[in-house]
């Protein structure tokens, strides 16, 4: 999983940071930062990064899935399928 944070969004709320504090800080005027290098999220950490974006007021912090894990699950999913 990675993180990035929609900085045309974020308010500065400091939700994300307040709830997920090994994955966000805040820069110097109170908005979101990234502290994993590339937005790349520990798997240990992957629930505090959905609930940072889940209780971001502006849906400012993004996850994205890993799109070699989406591309087995879809594999996987159509190997079921023509296996019906």
């Amino acid at each position: 999983m990675r993180i990035s944070i929609d900085r045309s969004l974020c308010q500065g709320h400091g939700r994300c940071y307040d709830l997920a504090p090994d994955l966000f800080g805040a820069d110097d005027e109170g908005y979101s930062a990234l502290l994993v290098p590339d937005g790349r999220v520990a798997a240990e950490l992957e629930d505090d990064a959905r609930l940072a974006a889940d209780n971001c007021p502006e849906a400012a912090v993004l996850l994205h899935q890993d799109a070699l894990l989406q591309d087995a699950l879809l594999q996987d999913a159509g190997t079921e399928e023509a296996a019906r």
